[in-house]
């Protein structure tokens, strides 16, 4: 099996490390194109995979394509691609905003199999987390290979796709919101007299514990932030604070933009 990718930027370098280190694969069967050779150069020395100088050479040798380039671009590539991709090749998109339908009359290859992911940026650290969806021309089976292949840099999890605009929301772009909050947390440190390297330390561990807390224990994030709030004590105020700030609906708010603007791009 020869999986390809078109596009071999931070997302694609997360995905190819991910599926190498649990060895689903072999270097030699992972084939990708960029844009330029310097970015080719450093993925194949970095991974030891092939690499082509077209996206039509991918196209033509994979058996799991990645379509792993920004949504501005991605209508040149399946422009450029739909007819060099194999007859019986799964073609998986990880572009935001893009629906199976637009994918499918993009291609106008009937027998084409398509599916469509929704990775983040933690998959950088093999943290990722990736809604799946396939269109009812996708075996089962393989829908199964691609969650696994998704699963060797994070969790996935296969949803319909009316809910990858909410996905986006709640995993792509969220990302960018906790980053904010170490940010705030840091530098709520920072003048109360800590370093700055140190404040840094400190806020994302509390996040990361946290995070791992919620997905290990299974408990509702309520029940153990109470578990945080003595009566009387520091937690409290400060939670007292944040909801008078309106912490919860500014994120809330913050989500719907983010998912409208995914459903009208």
């Amino acid at each position: 099996m020869t999986i390809g990718f078109i596009g071999l930027g931070n997302m694609a370098g997360a995905m190819i490390g991910g599926i190498l280190g649990k060895q689903l694969v072999a270097p030699e069967d992972i084939i990708g194109s960029a844009k330029t050779e310097e970015t080719r150069a450093k993925v194949s020395a970095k991974f030891r995979v092939k690499t082509a100088e077209t996206n039509v050479q991918v196209a033509e040798a994979a058996d799991i394509l990645f379509l792993a380039v920004k949504p501005v671009f991605l209508d040149d590539v399946i422009r450029e691609i739909r007819k060099a991709v194999k007859r019986d090749a799964l073609v998986v998109s990880i572009a935001a905003g893009r629906d199976l339908k637009f994918l499918k009359e993009s291609f106008d290859r009937p027998e084409l199999k398509i599916i469509r992911c929704m990775p983040n940026t933690p998959a950088l650290v093999l943290e990722g987390c990736t809604g799946v969806c396939a269109g009812e021309e996708v075996p089962r089976e393989d829908l199964d290979r691609v969650v696994r292949l998704m699963e060797s840099f994070g969790k996935a999890s296969v949803v319909p796709e009316r809910l990858m605009d909410v996905v986006v929301g709640v995993s792509g772009s969220s990302p960018a919101y906790v980053f904010l909050f170490i940010e705030a947390m840091a530098d709520a440190a920072v003048a109360a007299g800590m370093p700055r390297k140190q404040a840094y330390e400190f806020a994302a561990q509390a996040v990361l514990g946290s995070a791992r807390m919620v997905l290990e224990t299974g408990m509702h994030p309520g029940q153990l932030k109470d578990m945080v709030c003595s009566p009387g004590g520091t937690t409290i105020q400060a939670v007292k604070v944040l909801e008078e700030k309106g912490m919860r609906a500014a994120v809330m708010d913050a989500m719907d933009a983010c998912i409208e603007k995914s459903r009208n791009m």
